[in-house]
C-alpha cells in the first residue's frame, strides 16, 4: 500500500510539470466512480466483519480497499475538472489521495508491528485487570500479560488468593476468572496461576538485635 501511495504522489508531482495534458473522456469518470462505489462496498463490509471477530488482518485488507476507493474518486475528480478547464484538479486530487493512502499504510505497519512484538492496548489491559481483581476472592495481581495471537487474545495472569484456602477452592476462584473473561470480555484463552497472598509483615526475618 505504501509503493501505492508513494506512486501515485510521484506522479502527481509529474503531472503538475508536465506541458501536454490530455483531456480524458468523461465517461471514465463514472466508470471510476462506480469501481469507486464498489470498493467501498466491500470495505465498510470487511470493516464490520473485522471489527465483529477481531481480526487485524482482515482489518488491513479492509483498509487496502478504501486506498483502492480513494484512488478512483481522486481519478474522477481529475477527469471531470479536466472537463471544465481546470487540469490542476487531476495532480492536486492525486497529492491528497496520496497522502492518506501512505497516512493508512503507515497505521497498518504500526498496528501490525505492535501486534508482532506481542504489544498490547494499555486501557484494555486495564480492564481485563479490573474485572479480575473484581473476581471474588482475589486479594490482588501479582503480574498480567496480554497478547494477540490471530483473532485470539491470550492472558496470563498471577493472582494471590487467601493462602488458607484449599486446592478446590483456589480452583474454584481459577474457574471464575475464566467465565468472566469469556463472559465479559469474550475471551477464551486464559492462564491462571494462584499463589498465597502473604503479608510482607509475616515474611519479615525477626530482628536478632
Amino acid at each position: 500500500m505504501a509503493t501505492v501511495g508513494l506512486q501515485v504522489l510521484i506522479g502527481a508531482v509529474r503531472s503538475l510539470f508536465a506541458e501536454a495534458k490530455a483531456v480524458p473522456d468523461l465517461n471514465s469518470a463514472w466508470i471510476a466512480l462506480a469501481a469507486s462505489a464498489c470498493m467501498l462496498g466491500v470495505y465498510w463490509y470487511n470493516r464490520r466483519l473485522a471489527k465483529r471477530i477481531e481480526n487485524q488482518a482482515l482489518m488491513a485488507a479492509a483498509k487496502d480497499n478504501l486506498a483502492d476507493a480513494l484512488v478512483g474518486v481522486g481519478a474522477a475528480i481529475g477527469i471531470i475538472g479536466s472537463q471544465f478547464g481546470l487540469p490542476w484538479m487531476d495532480p492536486v486530487a492525486a497529492l491528497a489521495v496520496g497522502i492518506i493512502i501512505c497516512k493508512t499504510a503507515w497505521e497498518i505497519f504500526h498496528s501490525s508491528t505492535h501486534a508482532l512484538t506481542d504489544g498490547f492496548d494499555v486501557n484494555q489491559l486495564n480492564n481485563l485487570r479490573m474485572t479480575i481483581e473484581g473476581t471474588k476472592g482475589v486479594r490482588s495481581i501479582k503480574d498480567i500479560k496480554a497478547r494477540v495471537h490471530g483473532s485470539n487474545v491470550l492472558i496470563d495472569v498471577i493472582v494471590q488468593v487467601d493462602p488458607s484456602l484449599s486446592l478446590i477452592e483456589s480452583h474454584r476462584i481459577s474457574d471464575e476468572i475464566e467465565r468472566r473473561m469469556e463472559g465479559e470480555h469474550n475471551i477464551l484463552n486464559v492462564h491462571v496461576h494462584v499463589e498465597p497472598h502473604i503479608m510482607e509483615e509475616a515474611v519479615r526475618k525477626p530482628d536478632t538485635h
